[in-house]
């Protein structure tokens, strides 16, 4: 059954039509004001039925706007955690990337103790063959012994000598390594860490003539997170080889670690390369800015420096640069990491000014 909203209105002009023939027998010089009166009635009647029209059409179409609304908003949902999604596979993918070149690094640097220990070794023992035809032969003179005693010694001493260096380059990789995949909280002595991060770097380094100096306070202990650390250092020295120098530029680059309060360290970090233009600075924390698109960048090292700092590091990072003088990156951080965020602490806002 259709409910009908204008049945009081047609009942009003039904017996609005019986008044006006009884108008007509008792007082006919009425009827035409009262028809007119009528007819405007119907009138405001009629308009308000197309306005009930109007309006049913337009909820009609509003709830197709809203539905439509609704779709474009789940599919822009949908999109955006695809597009989280893969942000997130890149940045792991960066990472993973900068693994390797650590791997690299480091198995480079061990080749050169190694190769060095391997030829002693082989050094010693052809001397340790001579020694003994000659002692089977009955030709052994004490000179020869005292020669041998001699190369034995040295030999042996670059053989435990390059064989330590090796093991501690290993013992560094193995640490940083594990630091940069497990993402663990511990107490590292921060002067010592740095030194080992830089280890990975050297190769690179040395083949385009940059020299880093660092300035930080021996026995500075910070209870965090330093695969964080170590990917925020790697990801800046990556950063200015690839963006501060042309060909065969060399630069020079500096950490510098002080502590502003007891509780909180500062870490600076800064080349004297091109600089970046001021246009691009307030970008270059942007997931996906670059401006070596096509040549390898892929706008994620900064990004991730970012996210490590105020995140894993509960801190801070500022920049600022004049093209010509260089670029500087401050990072600042609780020496003793605070508990990570509840999921309705705010995120930490962001500073591009140093």
């Amino acid at each position: 059954m259709t409910f009908n909203l204008f049945a009081a209105e047609e009942q009003a002009i039904e017996e609005a039509r019986l008044l006006g023939e009884r108008l007509s027998a008792v007082a006919p010089e009425v009827r035409a004001d009262f028809d007119a009166l009528v007819e405007a009635f119907k009138r405001s009647t009629r308009e308000q039925r197309r306005l009930v029209r109007v309006s049913d059409r337009l909820q009609a179409q509003l709830g197709s706007a809203n539905q439509e609304l609704e779709r474009r908003r789940q599919e822009a949902e949908t999109a955006l955690a695809d597009l989280r999604d893969a942000q997130e596979a890149m940045v792991r993918a960066e990472k993973l990337a900068s693994l390797g070149s650590l791997v690299a690094g480091v198995a480079h640097e061990i080749n050169t103790p190694v190769g060095i220990a391997v030829s002693c070794a082989s050094h010693l023992s052809d001397a340790t063959d001579r020694l003994r035809a000659r002692a089977q032969a009955g030709e052994l003179s004490k000179a020869d012994f005292t020669r041998y005693l001699t190369t034995a010694t040295d030999t042996s001493a670059l053989i435990l000598a390059n064989c330590e260096r090796a093991a501690r380059l290993i013992t560094s990789f193995k640490q940083v390594a594990v630091d940069r995949a497990s993402a663990e909280r511990r107490a590292v002595d921060l002067s010592r860490y740095i030194q080992e991060t830089l280890v990975s770097l050297e190769p690179k380094l040395r083949q385009g003539g940059h020299a880093v100096a660092v300035d930080c306070p021996d026995d500075l202990i910070v209870d965090s997170y330093p695969g964080a650390l170590s990917q925020i250092l790697t990801n800046l020295v990556m950063n200015s080889l690839t963006h501060a120098y042309g060909d065969g530029q060399a630069g020079r680059l500096t950490i510098v670690v002080d502590q502003p309060d007891p509780e909180t360290v500062r870490l600076t970090y800064g080349d004297d390369g091109r600089g970046i233009p001021a246009a691009n600075l307030p970008q270059i924390f942007d997931p996906f800015f670059t401006t070596r698109r096509g040549e390898g960048g892929s706008g994620l090292g900064l990004h991730i420096v970012h996210n490590l700092a105020v995140g894993a590091l509960k801190g801070a990072i500022a920049a600022e640069s004049t093209p010509g003088e260089g670029t500087r990156f401050v990072v600042t951080f609780p020496k003793d990491t605070p508990p990570k965020n509840t999921p309705e602490d705010p995120p930490p806002a962001r500073d591009d000014r140093a």
